[in-house]
């Protein structure tokens, strides 16, 4: 388990390791344009922001491939991780004839078909959809096309307080 903590800490090292270029190239581009702002007397706040996106930029240009080839390390080290290490360990792994002796779905299934004798034949013919009764079959009623259409029965009802 304990590896998994590490790899997890690794990651977060990696990720400070990629944005840290970044932040602290725009918090000094920041810095500089506000002292030359202050010297100048020149406050307008969208002065800043072409500097630092460039400068930014550049150091994802120049640091890409060293970005990628970190991501592309942590990866790796966890695809070995997940289908190397831990199958090894006794602590993580199932024994061969686990299932034998479990049914993980048991409850979940037991009322599903109660009402419907054939299943067999509903697995058979998986196209034809079973009804209990032909009573039960959903009857399907266009809606009204008017402009504002009646309320039916019930919605009448409710809005007479019956």
């Amino acid at each position: 388990m304990e590896f998994l903590l590490e790899y997890l800490a690794k990651g977060f090292l990696i990720m400070l390791a990629i944005s840290m270029p970044c932040v602290l190239t725009a918090a000094g581009i920041g810095l500089v344009v506000g002292i030359l702002q202050a010297v100048t007397q020149v406050q307008e706040q969208t002065i800043a922001a072409a500097p630092k996106i460039l400068g930014v930029f550049l150091v994802i240009i120049i640091g890409g491939v060293g970005f990628v080839r970190l991501l592309t390390n942590l990866f790796q080290e966890g695809v070995v991780l997940a289908f190397e290490t831990v199958p090894q360990t006794e602590n993580f792994v199932l024994d061969a004839s686990y299932h034998r002796y479990t049914t993980p779905f048991e409850g979940e299934m037991k009322d599903k078909f109660k009402y419907i004798d054939k299943i067999d034949d509903i697995m058979k013919n998986p196209g034809k959809v079973p009804y209990i009764d032909k009573s039960e079959r959903a009857k399907y009623t266009p809606a009204a096309r008017n402009a504002m259409p009646k309320p039916d029965l019930v919605e009448t009802k409710k809005i007479l307080g019956r």
